[in-house]
């Protein structure tokens, strides 16, 4: 994956980024605050650097902690929770389905991007969109969570 550009964000569209993470993850981005940001293009993903860092990336219309941002920043809202049986298919990028989910927030609504997280150590596996809302996944049938970003994929190998 080649950088197709890298842009210094403006002052006023670092702030309006910080409040939308803000309004998700609470006062997580306050240690983001004196960072240096920057936009980049790569292939057809489009992220913010934060000290050289691709900590955020863009899903629809809005930013969200990729797996290396969720592990530095300790971000824990909007968290799906998997078994230890279930991690080996995560980190192959498979889709999470609900049998393998043994807790999600209550707050999840269905669309809503959300962390995917082990059991064993609250480690971060990957990033998704929610099928269903939270209160539904555990103990149902299907698929709970459309994968879009986890560890081992070219977001995650990307050397910048």
């Amino acid at each position: 994956m080649k950088i197709k550009s890298r842009v210094q964000l403006r002052k006023s569209a670092k702030n309006q980024l910080l409040s939308d993470i803000k309004s998700v993850f609470g006062d997580a981005s306050k240690q983001l605050e004196k960072s240096k940001f920057e936009t980049a293009n790569i292939d057809d993903l489009s992220l913010i650097l934060v000290d050289g860092e691709p900590l955020l990336f863009q899903i629809d219309e809005f930013y969200f902690p990729t797996v290396k941002g969720v592990l530095k920043l300790g971000l824990m809202k909007n968290v799906v929770t998997v078994d230890s049986g279930a991690v080996r298919f995560v980190v192959n990028g498979a889709d999470i389905m609900c049998p393998g989910i043994v807790a999600a927030d209550d707050n999840i609504q269905k669309g809503d991007h959300v962390i995917i997280i082990e059991e064993a150590h609250s480690k971060p596996l990957a990033i998704g969109t929610a099928l269903m809302p939270g209160v539904e996944m555990k103990g149902n049938t299907g698929k709970g969570v459309k994968s879009i970003h986890y560890v081992g994929d070219k977001l995650w190998n990307l050397d910048i």
